[in-house]
C-alpha cells in the first residue's frame, strides 16, 4: 500500500522517523554520510516515511535565551529526495512560508516539482504571529500546494496544547483541510491529556460538520540530558514538572522518557475517537547526541510495539 493510499486509510497504521537536514554549506561527503547513518539506523524499523524538517529560527517566539545555536540548514527538499532515491521510502518536506508572497510561493513550488521531485509536503507557519502583515496566509499557501499541477499531498502541523474553548485546533485543522491538507504531524507530545482532548473534540467537531477526520501523526521524542530538556521546552514542547522531575531523577532519563511515551500514547489510544480519526507515530530526536539518537531508535521500536497491540494494521515497509 503506497503512502497516499495509507494517509487516507483509518484502517492503516503510518509511522514516521523524524530528521533535521546537516548543516548549511556542509561537503557532499558529509551530507553523504549523514545520510547513510540515518538510513543504516532505521533500515529495520516498520518505516511508512521520513520528515525532513524546515528548521526556522524561532528566537522571536520567547525572550528566554536559545539554549542551543541556531544553524540553518541544507535545502529539506534536497535531503528528502536524497533519502528518497537511496531507499525509496518516501520523505516529507516540511516548509515554513515566512515572509513568502504567492509569487515566491508559487514558484518554490513549480521548483520543488521541477529539480527535486517531491510528493509530500508539511506546509507551517511562523514561529512568531502578527495581527497583519504577512503576505500570504498559511491556509492560501495549503490551497495552492494542493491544487498545483505536481499533485502534492500536503500536511499541516497541529499543537494539542493551543486547543481550548478559547481557540480551537479542531476548527483550525477542519479550515486546513478544506483547503486541500490530508494529514497533521503534532508537536512533539509528552501531555497526553491535551492530546486526547483535542483529539476527541477534532472526532466530535469532524461528526457534527459531515467532513471526514484527516490523519493525525503524533510525534514524540526521548531526552536524557537536561540541556536537551531545556531547548524542548524553549521549543515550546509542554513538559509538566512531574514528568521533568521523573526524567531527572531516574537511574537511566532516557529509559524513563521512553516509557513516559509508551505511556503517553498507550493513553491516547484508549480513547473512544479510535476508528475515527486516522492516526500514526512520528519519533525524532531533538539532539545531536549519539545516546539520544539511538534512544529515538528504541522508541521508534517501543510506540511500534503499541501501535500494533492497539490498532488494526496494514502493511509494512523495511528498507532495503
Amino acid at each position: 500500500m503506497s503512502l497516499l493510499a495509507k494517509l487516507a486509510d483509518v484502517q492503516a497504521v503510518v509511522r514516521f522517523y523524524g530528521t533535521t537536514p546537516p548543516r548549511e554549506g556542509s561537503p557532499p561527503e558529509v551530507v553523504e554520510t549523514a545520510a547513510t547513518r540515518l538510513i543504516e539506523r532505521v533500515k529495520r524499523l516498520p518505516l511508512d516515511g521520513f520528515v525532513v524538517y524546515d528548521i526556522q529560527d524561532e528566537s522571536r517566539r520567547t525572550t528566554a535565551p536559545r539554549p542551543f545555536l541556531f544553524t540553518r540548514t541544507v535545502d529539506p527538499r534536497a535531503y528528502a529526495k536524497r533519502l528518497f532515491s537511496q531507499t525509496w521510502v518516501p520523505a516529507i518536506a516540511y516548509k515554513c512560508i515566512g515572509e513568502m508572497s504567492e509569487a515566491d510561493w508559487r514558484a518554490w513550488l513549480d521548483e520543488t516539482a521541477r529539480d527535486y521531485s517531491i510528493e509530500y509536503l508539511s506546509v507551517v507557519g511562523r514561529p512568531t504571529s502578527r495581527s497583519k502583515g504577512y503576505p500570504l496566509s498559511l491556509t492560501r499557501a495549503i490551497r495552492l500546494a494542493a491544487g498545483h499541477e505536481h499533485r502534492f499531498t500536503v500536511g499541516g502541523v497541529t499543537i494539542a496544547e493551543r486547543h481550548g474553548p478559547q481557540s480551537s485546533e479542531s476548527a483550525r485543522m477542519i479550515e486546513k483541510a478544506s483547503r486541500g491538507a490530508s494529514f497533521f504531524v503534532s508537536q512533539t507530545v509528552y501531555r497526553a491529556e491535551a492530546t486526547v482532548r483535542m483529539l476527541a473534540d477534532y472526532a466530535r467537531d469532524c461528526a457534527q460538520a459531515g467532513v471526514t477526520p484527516r490523519r493525525v501523526v503524533l510525534t514524540f521524542a526521548p531526552v536524557g540530558r537536561e540541556k536537551t530538556l531545556a531547548f524542548m521546552k524553549w521549543l515550546g514542547i509542554s513538559i509538566g514538572a512531574d514528568t521533568e522531575r521523573a526524567i531527572q531523577r531516574a537511574a537511566s532519563p532516557l529509559a524513563k522518557s521512553i516509557e513516559i511515551c509508551r505511556a503517553n500514547l498507550t493513553q491516547i489510544l484508549e480513547q473512544d475517537y479510535v476508528g475515527r480519526v486516522p492516526l500514526g507515530i512520528n519519533v525524532e530526536s531533538v539532539s545531536i547526541n549519539k545516546d539520544e539518537i539511538d534512544a529515538s531508535v528504541d522508541l521508534f521500536q517501543a510506540l511500534s510495539g503499541v501501535l500494533e497491540s492497539r490498532l488494526p494494521h496494514r502493511g509494512r515497509t523495511l528498507i532495503p
